[in-house]
């Protein structure tokens, strides 16, 4: 490993549960010791576009995201430099002037649906995580998140999904699960899993 980070990425389809895998390790292995990045900070801005283009645009495909930006961002972490990262309003589907800075850590968490489909971004990674949970309870958190956090309708969730976000997930979501070093089934609350997950994150701290 040298004295570069180590980069863990964590994949799955959309409501599987990867954030709370994320949040998982970054509790059991501590704020100061992670930098934390997610793809869906890096969607492309559409603010040029009218409001109802920009509904219909597919933010499910790999070309939605800046994923350039995410792999130059995730090099400079590696050198030990800050980075700004992008700041997304999924309600106006834009992004903000605003930026968060994110600070250089002895490990990279890069979290995203489409995280192990770009082979550039794929390759920085060390540690490789793909959480696999049934497709009905997957929707479901999606509809309740968009629903409650992104102030989406019922309609507007349910006809993306159909629309985009299944054949999506089924043409390179699924298909990215072949490059995955580790299967989680049910997400963060395996817990088998997370404490195998932990414990090698914790080895690794410790050879440095």
């Amino acid at each position: 490993m040298g004295n570069k980070g180590f980069v863990i990425g964590v994949a799955g389809g959309t409501g599987s549960g990867k954030t709370t895998v994320s949040r998982r390790i970054q509790e059991a292995i501590g704020l100061q010791h992670i930098a934390y990045l997610q793809h869906d900070s890096y969607y492309r801005d559409h603010s040029h576009l009218p409001p109802e283009e920009r509904a219909a645009c597919n933010y499910d495909h790999p070309d939605s995201l800046d994923t350039p930006l995410l792999v130059q961002h995730i090099r400079q972490l590696l050198q030990g430099q800050p980075v700004e990262v992008p700041i997304y309003d999924f309600a106006t589907h834009a992004r903000l002037r605003q930026t968060q800075r994110v600070l250089p850590a002895p490990i990279v968490l890069v979290e995203g649906i489409l995280v192990f489909v770009e082979p550039a971004l794929r390759e920085l990674m060390d540690m490789r995580i793909f959480v696999d949970t049934d497709p009905d309870i997957r929707f479901i958190r999606r509809l309740q998140r968009d629903i409650q956090e992104r102030g989406r309708s019922l309609e507007s969730v349910v006809r993306q999904y159909l629309a985009t976000v299944r054949p999506m997930h089924l043409e390179f979501v699924e298909p990215s699960k072949r490059y995955a070093d580790i299967i989680v089934p049910e997400g963060g609350n395996n817990r088998v899993a997370m404490e195998m997950i932990i414990s090698r994150i914790q080895a690794i701290l410790q050879q440095r």
